[in-house]
């Protein structure tokens, strides 16, 4: 069986890594930009009490942008994944208990948010969205290399990993 060159693989890793970096970086930047709007999604979904909305509300869109950050710069790749992939399974798990419960809420996921008409939810495709999220963030944490990362210059040689062979 032919194996995939390293250079290879360190190269769909910098794709991967840069591509969520994308995500995160847009998603905090318009939820940071009208927070009052990002509370008003949190709040639509129904699950968290007022004084926490507020707390969840703030912090998410700043939480997003650091990890865009850090993914961008490439510093601790793995760990910034795999907060990367527990924060998208917090998200995926909130639009499926909005669907299960027939909420009818835009999931604010890229601004927006809120109540919307019965019939123009979103479930299954932003769902399918985060999934695909999370597989680029479950590359990233099963192999964390990639190219033009400060993990790799600080650890590597410029490409690897610490811990990695």
């Amino acid at each position: 069986m032919v194996r995939p060159s390293p250079r290879l693989l360190d190269g769909v890793g910098t794709v991967a890594r840069l591509g969520l970096a994308a995500v995160w970086f847009v998603s905090g930047a318009i939820k940071a930009s009208d927070l009052n709007q990002t509370y008003i999604a949190v709040h639509a979904y129904d699950v968290l009490p007022n004084g926490v909305v507020s707390v969840v509300a703030s912090v998410v869109p700043f939480l997003e942008l650091a990890l865009g950050l850090f993914l961008v710069l490439g510093i601790g790749t793995r760990l910034v994944a795999l907060l990367s992939a527990v924060v998208l399974l917090a998200f995926i798990a909130a639009i499926a208990q909005a669907w299960a419960r027939g909420l009818a809420i835009d999931c604010g996921c890229f601004g927006g948010g809120g109540q919307v008409a019965p019939g123009q939810t979103d479930y299954l495709q932003e769902i399918a969205r985060d999934v695909g999220f999370l597989v680029l963030a479950g590359w990233l944490v099963v192999r964390p290399r990639s190219l033009l990362s400060m993990d790799g210059w600080l650890f590597g040689g410029g490409r690897a990993v610490a811990g990695e062979e």
